[in-house]
């Protein structure tokens, strides 16, 4: 995978001139319309700027560890190809002529990238194991859900969906492979894959809180 060309594309668009300016400037145009369930604690605008900021420039870290899930799977073949997806959304030019300065092109791309984790993760779960990927980043991207929009955000779900659906079919889930990982990995094993990396649940929800229905 392109670990580090990902994470030279956030170097770039974190440092362009008017990258902060553009994320502030949106954000404080988006703040007064968010959904009401959305809670942030104090100074809104920049606790909303350096949750955004967190989420984009994770995605290089998120990927890299999923990649390390994989091989310790022995589920490179069913695994790497749905990462590679969100891979190249990332490293794709965005959609939306809106989100065009800094780290506001990645956006919508780091949205699409979370979401295809999250999906993969959701799938894991929902065939009776733990979580495949000990990170919870739902209500993270509740937000920036939020933030994009629903018909844009809609539109990036159904792209994730597909995806989802023609790389990783219910077949992978009855695996020898996938079945001899499940029931060989024990928690302390798992959680250990991830440990060099962020928890993403509480880097994310850092200066933010949710209700329990949101």
């Amino acid at each position: 995978m392109k670990i580090a060309e990902l994470r030279e594309r956030v170097r770039i668009a974190r440092e362009h001139e008017d990258s902060d300016r553009a994320l502030r400037q949106w954000l404080e145009q988006k703040l007064p319309k968010l959904h009401r369930t959305i809670r942030i604690r104090e100074d809104a605008a920049t606790t909303l700027f350096n949750f955004v900021q967190a989420y984009i420039e994770r995605v290089p870290d998120m990927l890299e560890a999923a990649q390390s899930v994989a091989n310790h799977a022995n589920m490179r073949p069913q695994l790497i190809p749905v990462l590679k997806v969100a891979e190249e959304f990332f490293l794709q030019p965005g959609e939306d002529p809106e989100l065009d300065r800094g780290m506001l092109v990645l956006l919508d791309e780091a949205y699409l990238a979370h979401r295809l984790v999250e999906e993969v993760n959701d799938r894991y779960v929902a065939h009776g194991g733990e979580s495949l990927i000990p990170m919870n980043n739902t209500r993270a991207n509740l937000i920036v859900n939020d933030l994009l929009g629903e018909e844009y955000a809609s539109r990036l779900d159904r792209a994730v969906d597909e995806a989802v659906a023609g790389l990783l079919p219910e077949g992978v889930f009855s695996s020898p492979a996938f079945l001899a990982y499940k029931e060989g990995i024990g928690e302390q094993d798992r959680h250990e894959v991830w440990r060099r990396w962020p928890n993403m649940a509480e880097e994310l929800g850092l200066g933010l809180s949710w209700r329990d229905n949101l």
